[in-house]
């Protein structure tokens, strides 16, 4: 019964789990799309954007139906105070209301802040998308070079071996040449692990369960053509891109609306009302001349402010403290934020020249496998140093791998800094 149960399940593990290819290019724009994250940011816009409309239902019209028929001993007059009525409708809406004005204008900013707040979410998943794809691109192909770099040391110890059972080598050789093997099994494994983690956190971020893995497909790199080309370009662009003080801007608009919805307060408010009634016989003759069934009431109410105490007041102070406040924010993240995209500029002016350094170093070290191959073929050097100098030249793919990966990372952050991050990776 287990076995069968195995069985059963095992098909159900492999199907749920499945391995996703895709380039940098498709992960963004899924990412962008249909992450979790994104898809929560897209629903609090949507309730911003019906927020609209409940901050302006006082100024629609609305109409109640229903009826007023109740039995009546004496004077003709329903539970509500009005005529006892078949059929009666009622509607009412406000024409002339500043504060409830003020209030649909905060609701449209806020509708608006939340389109910056998700269009920042969306640059940060991107950003993260594309962070985690190089992580998971630089794992995969150092563990293609550790797994040849351990070929060449299992060559280079049995060669050794050989050579101590012929006694032209001393038997610590021989340990030092499984010393090196075993290291650099570890390394695979190391590798392979991160590996597996970065692809499985890929696949969470874009949405897919957590068994599942996005694997690199191709060699993508961070397109150049958005990149600025100077310190003071970067920064303009940062600042003038910048979600974050959109965000603010729009939090700022919203407190100026608090100040001046509280100020109105002390102006009249108008409205409209309208009510018609299909009144029923009952008595109306003992106490009325004359009878009409319809009854219809079209008109206007005024409401004028005379005391409207000290909570107006105070909420002004309130939002003027705030805006003062948002403000001093808005001139601190201008500072942090040119301050940061120069710091970035320069780190990836650095990671560009580490990068040609690592391939220059690896140029060097393919060129010195190349002449010892030759000098090979002639005789004059063994198949061990051949090994050696392959598991020599493997070290340097592996360290030109993590200079191009940061110096990816960097442009990433310049391009998120600037604001053209989605853009270029589209």
């Amino acid at each position: 019964m287990k076995r069968f149960l195995c069985i059963m399940i095992l098909p159900c593990t492999i199907i749920r789990a499945e391995v996703r290819e895709m380039t940098l290019r498709e992960a963004v724009a899924r990412a962008v799309s249909d992450s979790p994250e994104v898809v929560m940011s897209r629903m609090d816009l949507l309730k911003s954007q019906m927020g609209v409309k409940v901050a302006r239902d006082p100024f629609v019209p609305k109409v109640y139906g229903g009826s007023g028929a109740a039995w009546t001993y004496g004077y003709p007059a329903s539970i509500n105070g009005n005529p006892p009525s078949i059929f009666e409708a009622r509607t009412d809406m406000s024409i002339f209301n500043r504060p409830q004005s003020y209030g649909v204008a905060q609701a449209r900013e806020t509708a608006r802040g939340a389109e910056v707040e998700l269009s920042r979410k969306q640059d940060e998943i991107a950003f993260r998308t594309a962070s985690l794809y190089l992580d998971a691109q630089q794992t995969m192909q150092a563990s293609e070079v550790a797994r040849r770099q351990l070929q060449s040391l299992d060559r280079v110890e049995q060669n050794v071996r050989a050579r101590v059972s012929e006694g032209r080598e001393l038997d610590i050789q021989a340990k030092r040449a499984a010393l090196n093997s075993a290291k650099a099994r570890q390394r695979l494994e190391v590798l392979e692990t991160d590996q597996d983690a970065a692809e499985r956190s890929l696949a969470v971020v874009l949405g897919f369960g957590v068994e599942d893995r996005v694997r690199v497909r191709g060699d993508d790199r961070v397109p150049a053509s958005n990149l600025p080309e100077t310190e003071e370009g970067a920064s303009d662009q940062a600042i003038s891109n910048s979600k974050e003080i959109r965000a603010l801007e729009s939090q700022i608009q919203v407190k100026n609306l608090e100040i001046r919805g509280a100020k109105s307060e002390i102006l009249p408010q108008v409205g409209l009302v309208a009510q018609y009634s299909l009144l029923a016989k009952y008595n109306f003759d003992q106490f009325f001349t004359t009878f009409q069934r319809n009854n219809a009431q079209l008109g206007a109410y005024f409401v004028i402010p005379l005391l409207t105490g000290s909570a107006p007041k105070a909420r002004v102070s309130q939002s003027e403290a705030e805006l003062a406040k948002l403000r001093a924010q808005m001139s601190q993240v201008r500072g942090r934020i040119g301050l940061d995209v120069r710091k970035s500029f320069q780190m990836m002016k650095r990671a560009e020249t580490a990068r040609n350094v690592a391939r220059l170093d690896l140029d060097v070290a393919r060129d010195q496998l190349s002449i010892l191959l030759a000098q090979y073929d002639e005789g004059r050097v063994s198949i061990a140093d051949v090994e050696q100098a392959r598991v020599q030249e493997n070290e340097k793919w592996i360290s030109y791998y993590d200079a191009q990966n940061n110096a990816e990372r960097v442009k990433l952050d310049v391009l998120r800094q600037t604001g053209t991050l989605i853009a270029s990776l589209q």
